[in-house]
């Protein structure tokens, strides 16, 4: 449950802010109408860091490693038209 706090608020429930980061999700600082910070659980945050797969890896993890492929091309060029 992501909640928008007003920064008033987040100001004065800081702790309650972090215990619902860890439970519940990303929590957002609103400040003059528009979201100006998040608050994420240290896993979150991990998680946004952790690297991504090359696309080279993640064909090389693909289940379809060493299926064989049919890449030719149909030599058909279609049907005639007269201009």
């Amino acid at each position: 449950m992501t909640h928008v706090w007003q920064l008033q608020e987040a100001e004065n429930h800081f702790s309650e802010i972090i215990i619902n980061a860890e439970k519940y999700g990303a929590q957002l600082i609103n400040s003059q109408g528009k979201v100006k910070a998040v608050v994420l659980s240290i896993a979150s945050y991990r998680q946004l860091l952790k690297p991504k797969n090359s696309l080279v890896k993640f064909f090389q993890q693909s289940p379809l490693v060493g299926v064989s492929l049919d890449l030719e091309r149909d030599q058909d060029t279609g049907r005639e038209i007269n201009l």
